[in-house]
């Protein structure tokens, strides 16, 4: 237990000293948005710092939490970084700047970084789990995880690029995509994210670390009612007629069969 608190200790260290050198960067650029970028890499420093330190429970387990975690954030950090080339910065950081006027290059650091770092730190329990616990073998709940955590990455990935070629045709301004993964939920990005980390914690569970659990709950929570779903659709409808429409017969989050007119 103490090595796991040490571990833990360490990759927590790791996170936020990453999230201060972001911070220093995004005082000269005036964009703290760039945080959103490293989101994803934030946790493959943590699984680089479990993986390196961590007492293995298994080596195979561990190779493959950190292949798994590999993915998943340099694909999000490729398809964010591309995705808001020459955009300045989001929107949401703009407001808050403007609201903290010349407090603001001390406030982001505890408002965006300092918090995104322990947030990241969290939800990323699951990987020190499967790493430093269970049996020095592979178990039927690492196969199930690593089944769930694929079909996550589809969700994720396809929902993203079907998203990018529906908005790069200036046709389908104002309009809502409703046709691939979309014509099964409002937002197959947000529900492959969180299946991923649920397949993770599969993976921690099988190796004893069920105490996570709290991890990718917090990931679904974040995803479905603060900075996902929750936060885009109090706008899009505004900027989308066919929204409302596209809301009732469409499943949120969770994929289902729309529903008829």
């Amino acid at each position: 237990m103490v090595d796991t608190l040490l571990t833990l200790g360490v990759g927590l260290a790791a996170t936020i000293g990453l999230m201060v050198v972001l911070w220093l960067a995004s005082l000269p650029l005036h964009n703290s948005s760039i945080v959103d970028v490293f989101w994803g890499p934030a946790f493959l420093v943590q699984a680089a710092v479990y993986f390196a330190i961590a007492p293995h429970g298994s080596d195979a387990r561990s190779i493959l939490v950190l292949v798994l975690v590999a993915i998943w954030s340099s694909r999000l950090a490729l398809h964010i970084a591309t995705r808001n080339a020459g955009e300045g910065e989001d929107y949401r950081y703009a407001k808050w700047r403007e609201e903290a006027g010349g407090a603001w290059w001390w406030r982001s650091f505890f408002k965006v970084f300092a918090l995104q770092g322990l947030l990241a730190w969290f939800i990323g329990l699951p990987m020190v789990a499967g790493m430093a616990g269970g049996p020095d073998r592979l178990t039927w709940l690492d196969g199930l995880g690593a089944g769930l955590w694929a079909i996550g990455f589809l969700f994720e990935a396809v929902g993203d690029w079907q998203l990018r070629r529906w908005t790069a045709d200036p046709a389908n301004k104002g309009h809502t995509l409703r046709s691939g993964l979309w014509q099964y939920t409002r937002h197959p990005n947000y529900f492959g994210d969180a299946t991923q980390w649920w397949a993770l914690w599969l993976i921690a569970l099988g190796a004893g670390g069920w105490w996570t659990l709290l991890s990718p709950l917090a990931m679904t929570f974040l995803l479905v009612r603060v900075s996902g779903v929750g936060m885009l659709e109090k706008t899009i409808p505004e900027r989308r007629p066919d929204y409302a429409d596209y809301m009732r017969t469409t499943s949120a989050f969770i994929p289902w069969l729309p529903k008829g007119p």
